[in-house]
């Protein structure tokens, strides 16, 4: 990779670490096949170190503007994760479901209905891990 492209790569390691933990970052990345390094890699440094890293928008927007789309194309397994970044990224339960409703009116109900569904594991995951500490 050249310097440029090096340095996007921390920058994404950075932001999936903040965001996401050890898990969703460095553990992801170790955890890589052959058949997906390249994607993960494509990931890290151009979604995440090309995009969030970006000025022009926080973090907490960036997040919340992804759990609209993500609500849009019903992609539940990646509003889970994201939902959890967005919290870690500062936004509140109060608005996340404020976009996920503005979102479902323009994307149609079924996707706010899966949304929703969609948060609630992860509000009730985050709810059991803070009662078990």
């Amino acid at each position: 990779m050249t310097d440029k492209l090096d340095d996007a790569f921390a920058a994404g390691l950075k932001i999936r670490r903040d965001m996401f933990g050890a898990a969703g970052a460095e553990e992801r990345l170790a955890a890589a096949t052959d058949l997906n390094r390249p994607f993960e890699e494509i990931v890290t440094q151009y979604c995440f170190g090309q995009t969030w890293a970006r000025p022009g928008l926080d973090l907490k927007t960036r997040s919340l503007l992804t759990i609209a789309a993500l609500t849009a194309l019903t992609k539940p397994n990646q509003l889970r994760v994201h939902v959890a970044g967005a919290l870690a990224n500062g936004a509140t339960r109060e608005e996340i479901r404020e976009v996920i409703l503005h979102t479902a009116v323009y994307s149609g109900i079924p996707t706010g209905v899966e949304a929703f569904a969609t948060t609630a594991e992860v509000f009730a995951r985050i709810d059991a891990a803070a009662a078990a500490q």
